[in-house]
């Protein structure tokens, strides 16, 4: 009897190592996400079912109702310098149930909401990336890019500082930087000149700490393609999609004869915008273009000049 328990043991615990189905000894057995359940391919038993919910237990049908009946915080963060783990006072003046605090407690709140802000911040270290994460979160609001931009500037500034690259640079430069090299990692098209726009520090600066934050980070960025920037300067330019198609092209096959080598990724957009404009018939002004791409009317001309001439192409006159 017991030498037959040990061999049913034995033989259970050899068919669960090799995932084999116990009714017709296959291997096929799969897993079924929506119902939650492991069943055989093979003859269609269910293994294992009675899924486990891992979603709140009430249920909301609007905003209101799920605001009111959610109970845990925001995700974690890598834009707030306690990446979201802290507390903090609400400004609308109401206690827990929602209801409106009595006028003579709004001076108790705000001076708790001033102490909260304080104590957030332990030491220097703390307040002054506190204050970096903030200057990214306003570049990125000014420039208009992505979410997913910020989280990663604010983690290529984190790892500045844990690596001391920060000494001797200021702060402002280095968090500029961090967003600089966020926006080249994500191919978001935002070019050194627009991001010196919304910088409180010199096109110089931001330069000189890119390069040396990207080299020790041992951050590798492809160049930047031209062809990223020409649908938004398109856009802002309101011109035919013909005109965004053949500039998209004029930059494909000048490219591949590697004449952007060098030169500026803006201006080169733009220079093949205003060409594209001048073989599909539509008057674009050069003034027009070279504002739109922060760049000169100097730029332009003679960078479309090389790009008609390099894919021998004539505008009509």
């Amino acid at each position: 009897m017991t030498q037959s328990i040990i061999d049913h043991t034995t033989r259970e615990s050899q068919r669960a190592d090799a995932e084999l189905c116990p009714d017709c000894e296959s291997d096929t057995i799969v897993h079924d996400p929506d119902r939650g359940e492991r069943v055989c391919r093979e003859c269609g038993l269910v293994l294992t079912e009675d899924p486990i919910d891992y979603g709140p237990e009430w249920r909301a049908f609007n905003a209101k109702e799920h605001d009111q009946l959610s109970r845990v915080g925001a995700p974690l963060t890598q834009s707030m310098h306690d990446r979201g783990l802290t507390t903090t006072i609400d400004w609308r003046n109401k206690d827990a149930k929602g209801h409106s605090v009595s006028s003579d407690k709004h001076g108790q709140i705000h001076r708790l909401r001033v102490w909260q802000e304080r104590i957030r911040t332990k030491n220097a270290g703390e307040r002054n990336l506190k204050y970096a994460l903030s200057e990214i979160d306003r570049m990125v609001s000014a420039l208009g890019v992505p979410n997913p931009v910020k989280e990663t500037a604010s983690v290529i500034y984190r790892r500045a500082l844990d690596q001391d690259l920060i000494r001797g640079r200021s702060i402002e430069g280095v968090a500029t930087s961090a967003l600089y090299t966020a926006c080249r990692k994500e191919d978001i098209p935002r070019s050194l000149e627009e991001v010196t726009a919304v910088s409180r520090v010199d096109q110089r600066e931001i330069g000189r700490t890119y390069r040396y934050i990207a080299d020790e980070l041992d951050i590798n960025l492809e160049p930047t393609n031209p062809r990223q920037f020409v649908p938004r300067f398109c856009s802002e330019l309101d011109v035919d999609k013909d005109v965004e198609t053949k500039a998209i092209e004029i930059i494909d096959r000048t490219t591949e004869q590697g004449l952007h080598s060098g030169k500026s990724p803006t201006g080169f957009a733009a220079a093949a915008i205003y060409a594209a404009g001048l073989l599909c018939e539509e008057t674009i002004p050069q003034r027009a273009v070279a504002d739109t791409a922060q760049t000169t009317v100097v730029t332009v001309r003679n960078r479309y000049r090389e790009q008609l001439e390099a894919i021998d192409q004539t505008p009509a006159t």
